[in-house]
């Protein structure tokens, strides 16, 4: 085993850049987006988002030196303690927590300090996924360890879902491709694609046309399969799934998601249907982003941003302040840093010698990628809008932070990555 004293000189430093780039940057569109012409503002005025966000920006320094002067070791260790704390802080905001835009996810301490537990989650479960799957004795093959680490991805889904938040609690379908990488059967996630594109079909297609639908593909499907009991078994267990999926979107839609959620999908279905009201998001945020054409209208010129035209424009539609003021080149560049990152992070995956570290790493690529696809997709009408960050960028104390720590935590990991015997 080999031994290295100083982490600085295996600290992956272009990560780090990365990291710093993106920061920065959602910090000064923090700014523009709600800086006024005329106004004497500060950048560095705590009474705005910027100057609060600088706040967190420095706290998030005091992590980094915090994570990296943990034993790395640690981490591994204590990754069901961490998980089952976050498990009880999301029960406890349930019954304690401050209700913010119609759900129940915040703890608020004082007039000024707001912790939302569903943004440590996300690193919290990464470990646990890790510490599980890292296992000698794991497999996917075998039915209670695939019931277990699934258990380890939904049990906070759920609690997150009771908040209700639903965007939040979609993030967590990212650990499926991590499954995926570690041994998970392709069919697996095959036919979880094919269940989400049949939860959408069902939102434009009438319910009866598509169980009929079925019901035609079950029997065309028994009348080719071979005819061993097996076979006709798996088909009707598939076909009974299918149903419960078609069925269950109008009980979704009217006893899980909040009414605002619903005319979201409504508006993401048909964006004309209420331009003044559900859908003026979407609309104010592509006409932002368009405006800003190749070069972007320039720093604090932005228009569409200065009269309040999109709300949650700091957190939720930083993208749009960028696209408007920065214009395409800018949007362009973020994406492609993002794009790096991402890849960065792969690369520093597929390095490590040890399965836990590795499956973390892929752990903290995914949930980044879906967030950034999700969260941009969102602002130019491909996802509906369902209020969640685009990671380094928007602003919030908690969101940086546990994007930070998820980071973070793979850094220190990499950094010792030959202190590590190959298991």
């Amino acid at each position: 085993m080999r031994r290295d004293a100083s982490i600085t000189n295996n600290l992956d430093w272009l990560t780090l850049f990365i990291y710093g780039i993106l920061v920065i940057t959602g910090w000064l569109n923090i700014y523009a987006s709600v800086y006024e012409e005329g106004a004497s503002m500060s950048i560095f005025d705590l009474s705005l988002n910027s100057g609060k966000q600088l706040i967190w920006i420095a706290s998030s320094l005091m992590i980094f030196a915090i994570v990296m002067s943990i034993d790395f070791k640690f981490y591994e260790s204590i990754s069901y303690l961490i998980y089952g704390i976050v498990i009880f802080l999301l029960i406890f905001v349930l019954v304690f927590g401050t209700k913010v835009s119609g759900a129940r996810s915040w703890f608020e301490i004082g007039s000024f300090f707001k912790v939302q537990p569903s943004e440590f989650a996300k690193f919290a479960t990464t470990l646990a996924i890790a510490k599980f799957i890292s296992q000698p004795s794991f497999r996917f093959n075998r039915i209670p360890d695939l019931v277990a680490v699934f258990g380890l991805m939904i049990a906070p889904m759920l609690l997150i879902l009771l908040q209700p938040d639903p965007g939040t609690a979609l993030i967590f379908m990212a650990f499926i491709i991590v499954f995926y990488r570690e041994g998970l059967t392709p069919y697996v996630l095959i036919i979880g694609i094919l269940f989400v594109l049949l939860f959408i079909l069902t939102l434009f297609i009438d319910q009866l046309y598509i169980l009929l639908g079925i019901g035609l593909f079950t029997a065309v499907a028994i009348g080719f399969a071979e005819k061993t009991l097996k076979r006709i078994a798996a088909i009707l267990f598939i076909a009974t799934i299918t149903v419960g999926i078609t069925l269950s979107v109008d009980y979704f839609q009217t006893n899980i998601l909040q009414p605002h959620h619903q005319k979201r999908l409504k508006v993401l279905i048909n964006p004309n249907s209420d331009p003044l009201g559900d859908g003026w998001n979407v609309t104010q945020s592509k006409i932002a982003i368009g405006s800003g054409r190749i070069w972007g209208k320039g720093f604090l010129e932005g228009t569409q941003t200065k009269f309040d035209f999109v709300p949650e424009q700091s957190t939720d539609f930083i993208f749009c302040t960028l696209g408007e003021e920065q214009g395409w080149a800018g949007t362009s560049f973020v994406i492609l840093l993002f794009v790096i990152l991402i890849l960065r992070i792969l690369y520093i995956a597929e390095r490590q010698k040890s399965k836990f570290a590795r499956v973390y790493g892929y752990g903290v690529a995914s949930v980044l990628f879906i967030h950034f696809t999700i969260n941009i997709g969102m602002t130019i009408g491909l996802f509906p809008v369902i209020g969640i960050p685009l990671p380094f960028l928007s602003y919030g104390g908690s969101s940086l932070w546990g994007f930070s720590i998820l980071l973070f935590i793979l850094l220190k990991l990499d950094a010792h990555r030959m202190q590590i015997l190959i298991r």
